[in-house]
């Protein structure tokens, strides 16, 4: 399956950063947040990505453009630099298509705008490229195609620290618990489409907004309750709080750790842009 991945935000809430960088290149240990993204997707088989590029466009094109496999894997240097044997690779057989779908677009307009990279897919996956989960992605889709309807999306349980108030008519409080008690569960940005969304989507309109409101009305539209690890990269906290996690080795997102990957061996100048061409199967559109 294709996967639509909505990079072209401003990242306002998380400005300490995205001021210089769009939020999806922010960094996790030595790779952005959209990198662990997509090789988590890889993992379950799911290796032909499609970018919807917006705020700073550029800098997303350019990393994939001068991406170095070095950086990430186990590797042998030979012959005075100019004969690079990989142990281990990590894009060597995606395929990712960069489109421009527009400044200040919202996630409804970017997903009409690549709509044409979609024709054939009967399904297709999508993320808004901010936020990680262990998710059995097998499981997930799995029951997406049991239910037999047009849109799904993970439903998780915010891990933020604040408390859910119950409250009744007379402003007298029932109830105080941490959110992770309650039954709260929000949207946690992995989609599973169908192409039947976009008969669904009217012109300008937000994803979930209308077009959601539209599938409940018609039974259309189900969620996937998932108890493991989620969180997103929204603020400066949580990206410190996935600095922290990753320096103590502790990424549950990171499925594809223990998968076994092939062996690559290749003879160039080590330079990024060599190396880039023999590895990346990219397709841009203005």
């Amino acid at each position: 399956m294709k996967v639509v991945l909505f990079c072209g935000g401003l990242g306002t809430r998380l400005r300490e950063y995205s001021d210089t960088i769009p939020k999806p290149m922010v960094d996790i240990g030595y790779r952005p947040i959209i990198w662990h993204l997509m090789r988590y997707y890889a993992h379950f088989g799911h290796k032909d990505f499609i970018l919807c590029l917006g705020y700073k466009g550029d800098h997303i094109k350019n990393y994939f453009l001068n991406y170095n496999e070095c950086l990430s894997n186990n590797f042998t240097l030979s012959k005075g630099g100019k004969s690079i044997h990989l142990q281990t690779s990590d894009i060597e057989d995606w395929t990712i298509t960069f489109v421009d779908t527009g400044l200040s677009s919202n996630i409804g307009q970017r997903l009409v705008a690549v709509k044409p990279y979609l024709e054939g897919e009967e399904a297709f996956l999508a993320n808004y490229a901010d936020g990680l989960s262990d998710l059995d992605l097998n499981v997930y889709l799995d029951h997406f195609y049991r239910q037999a309807k047009i849109a799904s999306f993970l439903a998780v349980q915010p891990s933020q620290s604040f408390h859910v108030v119950s409250l009744n008519d007379d402003a007298l409080v029932e109830n105080i618990q941490p959110v992770g008690d309650s039954n709260l569960w929000i949207n946690g940005g992995f989609f599973a489409l169908k192409q039947e969304i976009f008969d669904y989507i009217h012109d300008g309109e937000e994803l979930v907004l209308e077009p959601f409101q539209r599938l409940i009305q018609r039974k259309e539209l189900i969620a996937y309750r998932n108890p493991g690890f989620w969180a997103c990269m929204d603020t400066l906290k949580e990206k410190m709080m996935f600095d922290e996690m990753y320096a103590r080795g502790n990424t549950p997102w990171a499925v594809w750790e223990t998968s076994q990957k092939s062996l690559i061996d290749y003879s160039e100048k080590l330079r990024p842009s060599s190396m880039t061409g023999k590895r990346l199967l990219a397709k841009e559109s203005a």
